[in-house]
C-alpha cells in the first residue's frame, strides 16, 4: 500500500480496493480508539481479489501495532455485499503449480493472526471468499437479510480459505456440512440461529451497531483485552485441559499489569479507571 500507517492523529487513506479510518467516523462523531476498514469494489460486490487481500493484511498489521488502535470494524462498500466471494475471474487462471509456488493463499494466515479484536459488519452478500473473511473475525454483526454461504462447489471446487474449518467450529459439523456440500446460502437471521453471527439487526443499523460494539471493546483495557482473545480462540484448537492450563497463566500473568492494579483500584474507589495499556 502506499499509504502511511495509522497514527494517533486522525488519519484516512483511500486507494482502488480499500479504505480505511482511524479513528473511525461513527453517527456521532469520531470513534475513540475504532479503526474503520472498507472494502471498495462495489463494481465487482467487493469480489476479493489476490492485490485486494494483500491490502488488507498490511493495513491490519499496521493497525495491530498501532496503540491508538484498538479494535477494529469491517466492512464491504454500499449495502449489496461485504465480499461476494473471490474474484473468479482471478482465480480461474490458477495451476495447482501457481498456487503452490506463488502461495497468494497465505495472506490469510496473515488475517486469521491479528490480535486486535476484528469485527466484521456484513450487509448483502458474505459468499465464499466473503463468508471466510467474515468467519476469520472474532465477532460479526449481520443484516437479517444478508446471504452467507460456501458456494465453492457448485464452481467444482472446495472452500479453500478457512470454510472447511471454521464453519463447523462455528456451527456444527452437521449443518456445515450441508452448507459445504449443498452451496446453498443462508439469510443472516438463519446464520444467527446456527451461531455463526454475534448480532442480527436492520440492514441500516449494521454499521452503527459494529461501531458501537467495537467502541465498548475499544473502551476496555487493552493488554487484557489482547489476552482474552488470544485464550478464547485458543479453545478452538485444545484440548479442555491445555484450554484451562493456558487460561490460568494468562489470568496469573494479568496480575504483572499496572491496567489490573488501576481496575481493582476504580472498583474499590467506585470510579472509572483510566487504561493504560501496560
Amino acid at each position: 500500500m502506499t499509504q502511511t500507517a495509522p497514527t494517533a492523529t486522525d488519519v484516512t487513506a483511500d486507494d482502488r480496493l480499500l479504505e480505511f479510518a482511524l479513528p473511525a467516523a461513527g453517527p456521532n462523531g469520531p470513534v475513540p480508539g475504532v479503526a474503520l476498514v472498507t472494502i471498495r469494489r462495489p463494481d465487482v460486490l467487493n469480489a476479493l481479489s489476490f492485490d485486494l487481500l494483500d491490502q488488507l493484511a498490511d493495513t491490519f498489521d499496521a493497525l495491530d501495532v498501532d496503540p491508538a488502535c484498538r479494535a477494529i470494524v469491517l466492512t464491504g462498500a454500499g449495502d449489496r455485499a461485504f465480499a461476494a466471494g473471490a474474484d473468479i475471474r482471478e482465480l480461474a487462471r490458477q495451476t495447482s503449480i501457481s498456487l503452490l509456488t506463488e502461495d497468494r493463499f497465505a495472506v490469510w494466515d496473515r488475517i486469521g493472526a491479528v490480535r486486535k479484536p476484528l469485527i466484521a459488519a456484513v450487509r448483502g452478500f458474505a459468499l465464499g471468499g466473503g463468508c471466510e473473511l467474515a468467519m476469520a473475525c472474532d465477532l460479526i454483526i449481520a443484516a437479517e437479510e444478508a446471504q452467507f454461504g460456501q458456494p465453492e462447489i457448485t464452481i467444482g471446487v472446495m472452500p479453500g480459505a478457512g470454510g472447511t474449518q471454521r464453519l463447523p467450529r462455528a456451527i456444527g459439523k452437521a449443518r456445515a456440512m450441508d452448507l459445504v456440500l449443498t452451496g446453498r446460502p443462508i439469510s443472516g437471521l438463519e446464520a444467527a440461529a446456527m451461531g455463526l453471527v454475534t448480532r442480527v439487526v436492520a440492514s441500516q443499523a449494521v454499521l452503527g451497531e459494529a461501531l458501537a460494539l467495537a467502541a465498548v471493546i475499544a473502551a476496555q483495557p487493552p493488554v487484557a483485552v489482547l489476552a482474552a482473545k488470544e485464550a478464547v480462540k485458543l479453545a478452538d484448537e485444545l484440548p479442555l485441559s491445555a484450554g484451562l492450563r493456558h487460561e490460568r497463566r494468562a489470568f496469573f500473568a494479568l496480575f504483572a499489569s499496572e491496567d489490573q492494579t488501576e481496575g481493582m483500584a476504580a472498583f474499590a474507589e467506585k470510579r472509572h479507571p483510566e487504561w493504560k495499556g501496560r
